[in-house]
């Protein structure tokens, strides 16, 4: 089993920055992906970023330029660093880790942290 503890969510005006952290621990793989996904209300959940064991990224389009993801191996921890915050960035945002080993994969869910940007 694996659990993933965010923290960093809150309340920020527009332009604003806020950095999640998301701490892993328990049964992790060293081939793994760890991300950011993020669910507005009405709207289905959706990926912000996420980064290989291998540090190679992957992000969407709203965000590039203004978060950038990273992540502390020795820590199993990714961070997600999001400036020039924007209200339509509003949301619960999730971590999430997928364990790979050949064709098997787990997926693990954080319990989300709320982001809230205003105008």
């Amino acid at each position: 089993q694996v659990k993933l503890v965010e923290s960093g969510g809150g309340l920020v005006q527009a332009g604003g920055s806020l950095r999640l952290s998301c701490a892993a621990s328990g049964s992790i793989f060293s081939i793994n992906v760890m991300g950011w996904y993020r669910q507005a209300p009405g709207k289905q959940r959706e990926l912000v970023a996420d980064i290989t064991s291998g540090g190679i990224t992957n992000s969407a389009d709203s965000v590039k330029g203004r978060f950038t993801i990273s992540r502390d191996n020795d820590k199993n921890t990714v961070y997600l660093q999001m400036n020039s915050l924007k209200p339509e960035d509003t949301a619960v945002y999730y971590c999430k880790l997928q364990n790979r080993r050949l064709a098997f994969s787990q997926i693990y869910w954080g319990q989300g942290t709320e982001v809230t940007v205003s105008s």
